[in-house]
């Protein structure tokens, strides 16, 4: 009676543990997405200069701003799921750098004071700014499936608003 006590018990144990790794894995391997953008934004930002990065960031919503008026959606595929998504993110990487050129020879100076810390928060918004764009404006939950951790801060539609502003609110604080 004690050995299959024991044992029911060691079985448990060892349901609950795979359980627990495979979702703190599954949660991780988003985040992991999150730390990925981030860490491109802040190597960016590091290396060539805060004035670019100022203006990737600014042409975020200038590309965006055209991306939605764009008249011409239709034209792009819809089937199958992955070439409707990387024509879509295609189309808005390629105005945004069109307007991180235009952005980079007209406004944005080089003479920003932005600290570490500014850089790192930076980065964050920016990296979530893409993936609430994800969530909302490309079809990415039609050929990837978020975990819900990562569901609940960019799923919901009143949260797009504060990740869509969140690096315009970052720079009016953070830049100097």
């Amino acid at each position: 009676m004690i050995a299959t006590t024991t044992t029911s018990a060691i079985a448990q144990v060892n349901t609950l543990a795979t359980h627990t790794a495979l979702s703190v894995w599954s949660v991780a391997g988003d985040f992991f997405i999150v730390l990925i953008l981030l860490s491109i934004f802040f190597l960016f930002a590091w290396y060539v200069g805060r004035g670019p990065f100022v203006a990737v960031l600014l042409a975020f919503y200038c590309a965006y701003a055209v991306y939605i008026a764009f008249p011409y959606l239709s034209y792009l595929p819809s089937a199958p799921a992955l070439t409707a998504l990387l024509a879509r993110i295609g189309l808005y990487m390629g105005l945004t750098f069109v307007f991180y050129v235009i952005l980079r020879r007209v406004v944005v100076s080089d003479f920003l004071n932005i600290g570490l810390f500014g850089l790192i928060a930076l980065s964050f918004f920016a990296a979530a700014f893409l993936l609430a764009l994800a969530y909302h404006i490309f079809p990415v939950a039609s050929f990837y499936h978020f975990t819900p951790a990562i569901s609940i801060l960019f799923a919901p539609k009143n949260l797009f608003f504060w990740w869509f502003i969140a690096p315009a609110a970052g720079l009016f604080f953070l830049a100097q």
